[in-house]
C-alpha cells in the first residue's frame, strides 16, 4: 500500500497552504527525508520531506490550494530502486562555501562622494552586451548608450545601426520591450501576500496611527565603526553594522517609556519587561517581519549575529512560524533603498515601529557654525490609543541622544555623570 505524504499542521490558525514548488518530480525514486516540495501558509515557506524511500507519485499542482490534511503525493515504498538512481548524499554534492553577506537590513550606507569633474568617463562595452556591428558601435560609444539588455536583429544576433537609433529614439523603454507594447500579465496572490495586505489594510483603519520625527548626526557610530570595525569582525565573526546601534538604543528607551513598547489587548494595555524587536526584512516573497527576542539582554556582537541569521533565513524563505510570532517593537530601514523620509505602518498588534532612512551629508549647525555632517532622519510611528504625544516624542529624542552619544549605550545613561551619581 503506497504511503500518504498529507499537508502538515503548521499552526492554529493556520487552515490552507499553497504548493509552492516540487523540489522532486512526478516519478522520481525519493530517499526517506529527502526534501520533497515546498509549501507556503500566509506566514511562512516550510518544506515537506518523504517518510520513506520509494517512488514519488504527486497528487497536485504547482499553485494549488491545499488544505491541512490533504495529500499531496503517495510514495510507492514498495517499488524496487531503479539502477542509477543516486542517494539523497550522492545525488546532491556538497555546495561550495559562499562568502558570508551582510544582511540587506543592517547597512544603511552613507551618500557616496560626488566625483571629481576630471576627464570624461569613457563608455566601456558590459560583458553581456550583445556584439555590434562597426557602425553600430561607433554610435554606441559617441552617445554613451546603454544595450547591456539589447536584443540585436543582425546577423548572429549583432547590433545594428537601425537597433541603436531605435533605443535612442525611445528613451523612456526598457531596450528589451517591445514598441508599444500592451501586454498585461495577471497572478494570483500569495498566501504571505494576502495575508501583509490584510493586515496593513487593519493597521490603517483599525488603529489611531500617528508619525512623528527627527534626525539624528551619525557621525559618532560613523567614526566608532570606522575605528573598531576590524577589530570586531576579527573578534566576534560578524560585521559591526548600524542595526546593532538602533536597536540597542531602542531597547534603553523603551524600557524608560514603557508604553511604546506595550499593546492593547481589548479594554487593557499590555505592558513588557522584555523587548522582543521584529526586524523588517525584504524577502523575495514579500515583507516579513522576524523576531530578535530578548534583544535588551544581548551584546552588539548577539545582535548583529540575530539580525544576520533571520535576514538570510528570510532571503531563504526558511523562517519558522515562531520566528515570526510575536515582538514588542518593530524596525523598518527604507534607507537601503534610498528611502529619505517615510511614515513606517504599525505591526499591529504593536503600538510603535521605528522607521531608519538614507544617510545623507547636509548642512547643520553645530555650536553656531554650519558643518558638513552625515544626517539621517527617523520617523515613530505609534498608535495614540495607546501612546500620548509626550511618550512618542521623547522616546524618539531619548534615541536620538543615545546614537549620538554611543557610549551610553554601555549603560544607558551618561558615563561622567553615573560616576559623580548625578
Amino acid at each position: 500500500m503506497a504511503i500518504e505524504i498529507k499537508v502538515p499542521t503548521v499552526g492554529e490558525s493556520i487552515n490552507e497552504v499553497t504548493l509552492t514548488k516540487w523540489i522532486k518530480n512526478d516519478g522520481d525514486w525519493v530517499e526517506r527525508d529527502e526534501v520533497i516540495a515546498e509549501l507556503e501558509s500566509e506566514k511562512a515557506t516550510f518544506e515537506i520531506n518523504a517518510e520513506q524511500a520509494g517512488i514519488l507519485h504527486t497528487k497536485a499542482n504547482i499553485d494549488d490550494t491545499l488544505e491541512i490534511g490533504q495529500i499531496v503525493a503517495e510514495i510507492d515504498d514498495k517499488a524496487t530502486k531503479p539502477a542509477g538512481a543516486a542517494s539523497a548524499a550522492e545525488a546532491k554534492p556538497a555546495p561550495a562555501p559562499e562568502p558570508k553577506k551582510e544582511t540587506p537590513i543592517v547597512e544603511a550606507a552613507p551618500t557616496p562622494q560626488p566625483e571629481k569633474p576630471t576627464e570624461e568617463k569613457k563608455t566601456v562595452p558590459s560583458a553581456e552586451a550583445p556584439k555590434a556591428t562597426p557602425l553600430a558601435a561607433a554610435i554606441i560609444a559617441d552617445k554613451k548608450v546603454d544595450v547591456s539588455k539589447a536584443v540585436g536583429t543582425g546577423s548572429h544576433g549583432k547590433l545594428t545601426r537601425n537597433d541603436v537609433l531605435n533605443i535612442l529614439s525611445h528613451p523612456g523603454r526598457l531596450p528589451e520591450n517591445e514598441l508599444f507594447s500592451r501586454n498585461e500579465e495577471s497572478k494570483k496572490m500569495s498566501p504571505l501576500r494576502r495575508t501583509i495586505s490584510r493586515r496593513l489594510v487593519e493597521a490603517k483603519n483599525g488603529t489611531a496611527m500617528l508619525t512623528t520625527f527627527n534626525e539624528v548626526d551619525m557621525s559618532p557610530i560613523m567614526d566608532i565603526r570606522k575605528k573598531y570595525k576590524e577589530a570586531f569582525k576579527k573578534t566576534h565573526d560578524v560585521g559591526l553594522g548600524f542595526m546593532s546601534f538602533f536597536a540597542k538604543a531602542c531597547c534603553f528607551a523603551l524600557q524608560e517609556w514603557p508604553a511604546v513598547n506595550a499593546r492593547l489587548d481589548g479594554e487593557s494595555l499590555v505592558y513588557h519587561d522584555y523587548v522582543d524587536i521584529s526586524i523588517a526584512v525584504s524577502a523575495p516573497k514579500g515583507l516579513v517581519v522576524p523576531v530578535i527576542r530578548n534583544a535588551e539582554s544581548l551584546s552588539m556582537a548577539e545582535l548583529e549575529k540575530a539580525v544576520i541569521d533571520l535576514a538570510t533565513k528570510a532571503r531563504e524563505s526558511k523562517l519558522t512560524i515562531e520566528e515570526m510570532t510575536g515582538g514588542t517593537f518593530t524596525i523598518t530601514n527604507g534607507g537601503v533603498f534610498g528611502s529619505l523620509l517615510s511614515t513606517p505602518i504599525l505591526n499591529i498588534p504593536q503600538s510603535a515601529i521605528l522607521g531608519m532612512h538614507n544617510i545623507v551629508e547636509r548642512p547643520v549647525v553645530v555650536n553656531g557654525k554650519i558643518e558638513i555632517r552625515p544626517m539621517m532622519y527617523v520617523a515613530l510611528s505609534y498608535d495614540h490609543r495607546v501612546i500620548d504625544g509626550r511618550e512618542s516624542v521623547s522616546f524618539l529624542v531619548r534615541v536620538k541622544q543615545l546614537l549620538e552619544n554611543p557610549e551610553q549605550l554601555l549603560f544607558g545613561k551618561d558615563p561622567v555623570k553615573t560616576l559623580l551619581e548625578l
